[in-house]
């Protein structure tokens, strides 16, 4: 009967994604790897699993624990560490959708010179209306929902298309995360 129950869990349960923004990025925000796999446990998450030391976190839940998730981790956080970690969560389907639409991979862009913005929220049609598609050139983005898909034809490290820009003028937080890590998320929410 345990082998039952634990896949009844299983069933009713969904994979997500969690990315934090700012941690172990320069030296600075630390967190383990365990740490973070603790605390996701101690929010009621199951099967947590991390890729790479920047805040990428796979996980099952029940849909109703997703709710308000980030706000409980984004605490926890502040309560064991001291430091505001702004989380964004996706479902493994969100992430299918990003890999399978992104307008610069359907176009030929370089896989190694993309990149994804991840909104908090939808942002309001009228702050959209206000990014500007000139702003570093030879960069280049695309909207699409709450996410923020980006070329960087001259790489990243220069571009004014970054996690600030985003923020102040979408109104919303964004943590931006490399194709390949993208990839990897989707493949890990998927079961791989």
């Amino acid at each position: 009967m345990p082998d039952r129950d634990r896949a009844d869990r299983k069933a009713a349960s969904h994979r997500y994604v969690a990315l934090l923004r700012g941690i172990n990025v320069g030296g600075g925000n630390k967190l383990l790897k365990g740490e973070l796999v603790e605390i996701f446990a101690e929010a009621g998450c199951r099967d947590v699993r991390t890729y790479i030391q920047s805040g990428n976190v796979v996980f099952r839940a029940a849909a109703s624990l997703a709710d308000g998730l980030s706000a409980r981790i984004t605490a926890a956080i502040a309560s064991s560490h001291g430091y505001q970690i702004p989380v964004v969560i996706r479902t493994g389907a969100d992430l299918a959708s990003v890999v399978s639409g992104n307008p610069f991979l359907a176009a030929g862009a370089d896989p190694g010179k993309l990149h994804v913005g991840f909104l908090a929220e939808t942002p309001d049609p009228a702050r959209v209306a206000t990014l500007d598609p000139d702003r570093s050139p030879p960069d280049a983005f695309e909207l699409r929902g709450n996410q923020v898909f980006l070329h960087y034809p001259a790489g990243v490290a220069r571009s004014k298309l970054d996690n600030a820009y985003f923020d102040r003028t979408l109104g919303t937080v964004c943590t931006i995360r490399n194709w390949r890590t993208v990839c990897r998320l989707h493949e890990m929410a998927n079961g791989a």
